[in-house]
């Protein structure tokens, strides 16, 4: 599924958008931070400070903020990616290591990961150029469910998978907002399990704190589904195109769900 079959996202060149739309579509920053920006005049169209929110641009309207122009999308682009092992969340890496950009060689668009995965975890990733969904989904409020198989040490008993549903405290101090738990296998003869989680949360490594919390440390991570979306018909390594449904649906869940406007 490498090569997919591109949907018509595209930007009409001539069309007017609202300014603070065009700055959360370009990643700038979520709509009413754009306002923010606008309103306190750091903000610049084709030179001329502008503080109205009621201001329209087109596609060719240079667009400053903070005196740095933006990069402006004219294709809006949205990625499913099985992430393999190995691979960081990001769209480049000082140490040289391999990032998730590095397969998609053929994108002309400039794409970047919603959220994160570690290293050493593998599934579903999205990536996009479409700031304000990058936004919606990121924020706090948005509280996706994503579902975890992990290969953890030990034997997860009964009291265990309790303690992951209530919220456990983690190393960092805070605790875990409920989650769904349940163990898919046991191996006793290896001392290990198998155990699903749903979480809605995105702390960082926070599957690996929960499960490190109850003393059944991670050996194996793999993230399978991310709100409606599953990797079904993917392999390692590869990704399709969102359709505009699935777009749409996201849309309309990240506005739900977070009570943004």
């Amino acid at each position: 599924m490498k090569n997919c079959t591109r949907k018509n996202n595209k930007e009409d060149h001539m069309a007017e958008v609202r300014l603070q739309k065009a700055m959360a579509d370009a990643g700038v920053a979520s709509r009413r931070a754009s306002e923010k920006l606008i309103l306190e005049g750091r903000v610049k169209v084709n030179g001329v400070v502008v503080k109205e929110l009621g201001t329209k641009v087109k596609g060719d309207d240079a667009i400053e903020v903070n005196g740095t122009l933006i990069e402006r999308e004219r294709n809006k682009v949205y990625y499913l990616f099985y992430k393999p092992r190995g691979v960081i969340s990001a769209v480049k890496d000082d140490k040289g290591r391999r990032v998730v950009t590095d397969y998609f060689e053929g994108e002309k668009n400039r794409i970047y990961p919603i959220g994160r995965l570690d290293y050493d975890t593998s599934g579903i990733l999205l990536l996009t150029n479409d700031g304000e969904l990058a936004n919606l989904l990121m924020h706090p409020r948005y509280k996706v469910d994503k579902t975890y198989v992990a290969k953890v040490e030990g034997l997860v008993q009964s009291d265990d998978l309790k303690r992951l549903r209530k919220g456990v405290k983690m190393k960092d101090g805070h605790y875990s907002a409920r989650a769904k738990a349940k163990v898919i296998s046991s191996d006793r003869a290896k001392n290990h399990s198998i155990v699903s989680l749903t979480i809605h949360e995105g702390r960082n490594h926070q599957v690996k704190n929960m499960f490190e919390a109850i003393g059944h440390p991670v050996m194996k991570l793999k993230r399978e589904t991310y709100d409606f979306l599953t990797l079904k018909g993917l392999v390692s390594g590869q990704y399709r195109e969102l359709s505009n449904e699935e777009v749409k649906t996201l849309y309309e869940n990240a506005r739900k769900n977070s009570k943004l406007k």
